[in-house]
């Protein structure tokens, strides 16, 4: 699951926050005669499989409760500001978005007040301007535990295979720039020490931006500055962040005997299961686009329909699949 891309123009989505904070604030939307209502879906990277999952949930719960539903893509400050505009032009009366920036919080805000809109924020939390969390709905993962999950599960696959320490380095494609991506790494690597894996021997790659042309660059540089290593503990902040390890990996001959590779999304790395010859990914921390597409829709509609607000701070987990369970996994989770 793709996580943030650089929104680069704070400054200008600054002053469009200033210029929604002078608007006259609109009373509260409400469903249209005959309890029409209609919500918006907006994520920050329409063309990854995680958000594309949380719109196809999202429709579902739509479709079953009978309301419309406006999905839009938005990557940067600027496109969040106009989708929102777009969905007031539809008469919407609240959205749920997956901002491009936690930063743009306050202006998200401002917009949708201005609006009278409903707003329940997914996956990244809003930032306020004092850098503390904004009080709006929010579901999210629990991304240290998950970490976590990541670390123990890499560490008895370690000593399964009986690798030694000596010849055994973790690579970690680490995001620094967004705190609940960065706990991901953060509770993979805890548990890993804590079982007894070598601190010194965890080797950072900083990314970029989280897909997998960015995690092949930072492992090039870990591989470049640690010949030595004979095999390989990786992970990283999603499935992306590992298969561009790996594939950087493999291009300096490391195979499926040498390199053990965890990821946490939602599909992509249910690709590389279904290859014939198995690779260095060895398993996926499984989380559930369900929740987060179904029942943030579900929650946001109640809240408009019957004016039942949705809890502050909801957290999913993950279920640890790999090449022998990953179907009957996708199949319970309607993957």
């Amino acid at each position: 699951m793709a996580m943030l891309k650089s929104t680069g123009n704070l400054a200008a989505c600054a002053a469009l926050c200033l210029a929604v904070l002078g608007c006259s604030v609109q009373p509260p939307a409400a469903p249209a005669a005959g309890g029409a209502v209609t919500i918006g879906f907006i994520v920050k990277q329409p063309e990854e499989l995680w958000f594309q999952h949380e719109w196809e949930f999202a429709q579902q719960c739509a479709d079953k409760y009978g309301f419309k539903l406006v999905k839009i893509g938005a990557p940067d400050g600027e496109k969040v500001l106009s989708a929102i505009d777009s969905l007031a032009a539809n008469k919407a009366q609240g959205f749920v978005i997956c901002t491009p920036d936690v930063r743009l919080g306050p202006a998200i805000m401002a917009k949708a007040k201005s609006y009278g809109m409903k707003v329940f924020t997914v996956d990244d939390q809003f930032v306020g301007s004092d850098g503390s969390f904004m009080d709006v709905p929010y579901m999210g993962i629990s991304a240290k535990e998950i970490g976590r999950q990541v670390g123990v599960a890499l560490y008895a696959e370690f000593q399964k295979r009986g690798w030694s320490i000596e010849e055994t380095a973790a690579c970690a494609i680490t995001f620094e720039e967004l705190n609940t991506v960065k706990e991901r790494t953060d509770g993979t690597t805890a548990a890993l020490t804590e079982a007894g894996f070598p601190a010194e021997k965890i080797y950072r790659g900083a990314e970029k931006i989280t897909d997998v042309p960015a995690a092949f660059d930072a492992a090039n540089i870990v591989l470049t500055q640690h010949p030595e290593v004979k095999r390989w503990l990786v992970y990283s902040v999603n499935d992306e962040g590992v298969l561009g390890a790996i594939r950087a990996m493999e291009n300096r001959g490391f195979g499926a005997e040498n390199v053990l590779g965890i990821g946490i999304g939602a599909g992509t790395g249910f690709i590389e299961f279904e290859k014939e010859k198995p690779t260095g990914y060895f398993a996926i921390a499984v989380i559930s686009p369900k929740r987060h597409g179904y029942e943030t829709t579900e929650r946001l509609y109640k809240w408009i329909k019957d004016g039942v607000e949705p809890p502050k701070d909801t957290r999913t987990t993950a279920t640890i699949a790999t090449r022998e369970n990953y179907k009957q996994i996708k199949q319970e989770l309607g993957l």
